[in-house]
């Protein structure tokens, strides 16, 4: 006789770090305001060992232009998730904030390139 086992109990609980729907949808309007503009064309998103990255790209092949990433306060993950956010530049670290919309200001305050005609 077949034995019917549970895949909930035999598949291994995935904990990690994920944005939020609130955090999603800071990070896509950001994004989308700089798709309009023509500066960004493309953005990833991963989940590495205990930490999620937002990165945004000016072109598929290229290196990341911008990487947000957000691990946990303290390591643990907790019912209402306290992330620590930083954004980057390749090797350099433009800001670090316990508050997504505060990390995210470093980008809004950068200035845009501008092209001038004649």
């Amino acid at each position: 006789m077949a034995e019917i086992i549970r895949l909930s109990r035999a598949r291994p609980r995935r904990s990690g770090v994920f944005f939020s729907r609130f955090e999603l949808n800071k990070l896509l309007s950001l994004y989308s305001r700089h798709v309009m503009c023509g500066e960004w064309r493309d953005y990833a998103i991963d989940h590495r060992a205990g930490e999620a990255v937002f990165s945004v790209f000016r072109h598929t092949a290229e290196q990341p232009i911008f990487a947000i990433s957000k691990t946990l306060a303290g390591g643990k993950e907790t019912g209402r998730d306290k992330g620590i956010y930083v954004v980057s530049r390749g090797p350099e670290t433009l800001a670090r904030a316990h508050n997504i919309t505060d990390a995210l200001a470093v980008i809004e305050r950068r200035p845009r390139l501008t092209s001038v005609t004649r």
